[in-house]
């Protein structure tokens, strides 16, 4: 993020990470973190962690490990079996833009939480997903985090520009039943 709370240009986004080598030829295996796996190597030429090396990939197929792609320069796989472990980064300014409710998670992450009358509440450390939608995992200002689900009914409002969100927590409520003692005892129910 900018000064301004605007998503830094600049910036390098994590889109993949080689997994390992995949068979004699060079070829690698890769996870994308692409909407659409195979649209890795559509961002031309990717970098290391550091941003100092380049790799060029060349999808050769999707199977249900990853994708199978060639780097450039890799002849066989003595030259692969190194890049295990290599996370794979573009520039912040190479990814297409989004519309008006849609956002990269990269973008959520480091916002500002509130709530809807401007108090405090911490601020977003991370985007998850476990096969029901977008969670946003919430840091608040104190206690442990807590995942907010990235729905208009919780999350009303993106301001990336501000650099905040407006996030409207669900009320805590004790159920009176659960917890109160309703006249009988365990002894009652092991004579019935």
């Amino acid at each position: 993020m900018t000064a301004s709370g605007k998503p830094s240009p600049d910036r390098r986004i994590l889109v993949g990470e080689i997994t390992g080598a995949h068979g004699i030829r060079g070829d690698v295996l890769v996870r994308s973190y692409t909407e659409t796996p195979d649209a890795i190597a559509a961002y031309g030429p990717l970098t290391d962690a550091s941003g100092k090396k380049s790799y060029s990939l060349c999808v050769v197929r999707v199977t249900s490990k990853g994708i199978v792609a060639r780097v450039a320069g890799v002849e066989d796989r003595n030259g692969a079996e190194p890049l295990r472990g290599t996370k794979l980064y573009i520039e912040r300014s190479k990814l297409p833009a989004t519309g008006e409710t849609e956002f990269y998670h990269a973008d959520l992450i480091g916002l500002r939480a509130v709530a809807a009358d401007g108090s405090a509440l911490g601020k977003i450390v991370s985007v998850q997903n476990f096969g029901a939608g977008d969670l946003l995992e919430l840091k608040p200002l104190e206690g442990e985090t807590e995942f907010i689900p990235f729905e208009d009914r919780w999350v009303p409002s993106v301001d990336l520009d501000a650099g905040m969100l407006i996030i409207n927590r669900p009320a805590v409520t004790v159920d009176d039943d659960s917890d109160e003692d309703d006249g009988s005892s365990a002894e009652d129910e092991a004579d019935a």
